[in-house]
């Protein structure tokens, strides 16, 4: 594997979204590489890189600028506003909602095989390599390494149990079939 570690498509949008991340920033910066990185080998145009790293970047961030666990609709209305602004095309755009929307589906994603990679890719990181949808472990240990999770998870987890009390009925809101 090629470790890709900058991508300025991403790091301009993390980037302006410092403050909100405030000190989650480089957790979530490491995040979204190791699932961008995950997914890489298996897309094949520079287009869809494209896609792949603008959705990469927006995917959780609605966590933190809105506050909120039910953050998948939030991070596509992010996406949508950093597309108005950068000349993303209909298309595009419409595929990285598609991304967005399902990189929680506990089923494969039939719509869209970049969804899908995607899908796989964020499901490899969220498990910590125990799901790896036929990545090498090496692979795997060396983006951890490389992107160390600095509390990702257990961020994650807290996230959750601040949820789970709050909506005992919907703990998990971003998670669909």
């Amino acid at each position: 594997m090629d470790l890709i570690s900058q991508n300025n498509i991403i790091d301009r949008i993390l980037n302006s979204y410092k403050h909100e991340l405030g000190n989650d920033f480089e957790q979530y910066r490491n995040h979204v590489y190791r699932v961008y990185n995950f997914a890489v080998p298996y897309v094949t145009s520079t287009p869809d890189i494209e896609t792949l790293s603008v959705a990469a970047a927006f995917h959780d961030l609605g966590i933190w600028t809105n506050r909120t666990f039910d953050y998948l609709q939030p991070s596509v209305d992010l996406a949508k506003k950093y597309a108005a602004g950068n000349q993303v095309n209909a298309g595009a755009l419409g595929e990285i909602a598609t991304i967005i929307y399902e990189h929680h589906k506990l089923t494969r994603t039939k719509t869209s095989e970049l969804a899908e990679i995607f899908r796989q890719s964020d499901l490899v990181d969220l498990s910590l390599g125990l799901i790896h949808f036929g990545r090498k472990k090496k692979d795997i240990r060396m983006l951890r390494k490389t992107f160390p999770n600095k509390g990702f998870h257990v961020n994650l987890l807290r996230l959750f149990m601040v949820n789970l009390y709050k909506h005992p009925l919907k703990p998990l809101p971003m998670y669909k079939f």
